[in-house]
């Protein structure tokens, strides 16, 4: 097998990064990849089904890395696990004794359980000492990163032929029994929650994502490739309050809180490893209307997003992460692009201003969710799914099938369209009842 016929089955089998932005997979592979880097950090709090699917499928999972690898022709796998995850580092040394490439050197590496730990940026400097310059990709430094369900998936579609038409979901929060469960695409977010038991608030929002980066979807939005995890909460936690925070508000509350005391920005991932972002100095600039230097507004543009300049950093209880996204919206929009500019050295406090996990969660108020969640990887059932035809970066798919319709669970029903796109497939066997530009309803 070369690269070319790996970047089909990806992109036939509707391959993307099963989290995050959901990139396609197939757009990563290339030849100048030399390290191969398996993303196990479970990123955000709360969030479990990482290890526990690499617990779990070790032995397919390492089958599938070792392939790809093989393929482009890299010189080294490294599974990035949090050391705290015992369990899984332990069936990941099993797996490699019978099943790891003879030709790649493979090894595991443990990290902080920090946060944002599964940042790729950051990752890959913990794991390989390589920085990523501002804006810069990883292909750039010879890396590519995928996490662990992804290869999951590459397994199933390189050596089963099974396209992508589940996800795995951990489900947590304000749920009767947390729990992390298999479900077909496009089931809705009330159904898969009731996989869980009853809700145990009177006023429930779903937070999609994890609660430093997630965002808020009405129970009818639909599972999608890339939604890792559902959290329950009441609408008067005080997480929900400080999210849903008005861009007027925050910004007249840095008018009149911000002192400059810089620990956003001490305390900034993407600051600390030479990127030119700097919290403080933006919030300066914009709670008074400075432009005179354009600098503090166009570096906007290089913030991750991962809030810990919000969510645990600041003193005053400001959103610098929040109103640096309004702006960075607002940029893009304007057609402005991020400038070139290089990374300065890492600093060398880094290491004593990662923000510890528990300490995260007890900041954030979300500490007693933290629940096992244990993994069932059985697929469920939903009698209806609504499949959207965009669920990452990219082109979104074309439909290619009709209301009436009947299809089975893996059929494709919208194809990849020109530019980078993958394919879309159907979750469950039943009749197409409707289809748009924008999703395809099945029922059961």
């Amino acid at each position: 097998m070369n690269i070319d016929e790996l970047k089909e089955i990806f992109r036939e089998n509707g391959i993307v990064g099963a989290g995050g932005a959901g990139f396609p997979t197939y757009g990563k592979l290339s030849d100048k990849i030399e390290i191969i880097l398996v993303n196990c950090a479970e990123c955000e709090p709360l969030l479990k089904l990482h290890r526990q699917l690499l617990r779990d499928e070790a032995v397919p999972i390492v089958k599938a890395v070792s392939k790809v690898a093989e393929v482009v022709g890299a010189k080294e796998i490294i599974f990035a696990i949090k050391g705290e995850y015992a369990t899984t580092i332990e069936a990941v040394e099993f797996a490699l004794k019978d099943y790891s490439s003879k030709c790649v050197n493979t090894r595991i590496h443990k990290l902080a359980s920090a946060y944002p730990m599964g940042d790729e940026v950051v990752t890959i400097y913990e794991a390989t000492g390589r920085q990523v310059r501002p804006g810069g990709l990883p292909i750039e430094q010879g890396v590519a990163v995928f996490n662990v369900e992804t290869l999951y998936n590459a397994y199933k579609a390189i050596f089963e032929g099974e396209p992508v038409y589940s996800k795995c979901v951990s489900i947590v929060g304000e749920v009767e029994a947390a729990t992390t469960v298999r479900v077909p695409i496009g089931m809705s977010i009330k159904d898969a929650v009731s996989l869980a038991g009853k809700v145990t608030c009177s006023n429930p929002v779903y937070l999609i994502g994890g609660p430093m980066m997630g965002s808020f979807k009405s129970e009818l939005a639909p599972i999608t490739k890339t939604t890792n995890a559902i959290i329950v909460l009441d609408k008067n936690h005080p997480l929900v309050l400080k999210k849903k925070q008005k861009f007027k508000v925050s910004l007249a509350r840095a008018a009149s809180s911000c002192c400059q005391c810089q620990t956003c920005t001490d305390l900034c991932p993407r600051h600390n490893l030479g990127h030119p972002i700097q919290p403080h100095l933006f919030m300066r600039f914009a709670a008074n209307k400075d432009f005179q230097s354009i600098d503090p507004f166009l570096n906007t543009m290089f913030c991750s997003s991962c809030g810990v300049c919000e969510m645990y950093a600041c003193p005053q209880g400001l959103q610098p992460r929040s109103m640096m996204a309004e702006y960075k919206a607002g940029l893009r929009k304007a057609g402005v692009k991020a400038p070139t500019v290089e990374a300065k050295v890492v600093q060398d406090s880094r290491e004593y201003r990662k923000v510890p996990e528990n300490r995260l969660e007890m900041r954030l108020g979300i500490h007693k969710y933290n629940k096992p969640a244990v993994l069932n990887n059985e697929l469920q059932f939903a009698n209806t799914v609504r499949i959207e035809l965009s669920q990452h970066i990219g082109a979104p798919a074309k439909a290619v099938v009709e209301a009436g319709h009947y299809v089975k669970a893996g059929d494709v029903v919208a194809k990849a369209a020109d530019g980078l796109s993958v394919n879309i497939h159907a979750s469950i066997e039943g009749q197409v009842t409707e289809v748009t530009e924008k999703f395809i309803i099945i029922k059961r």
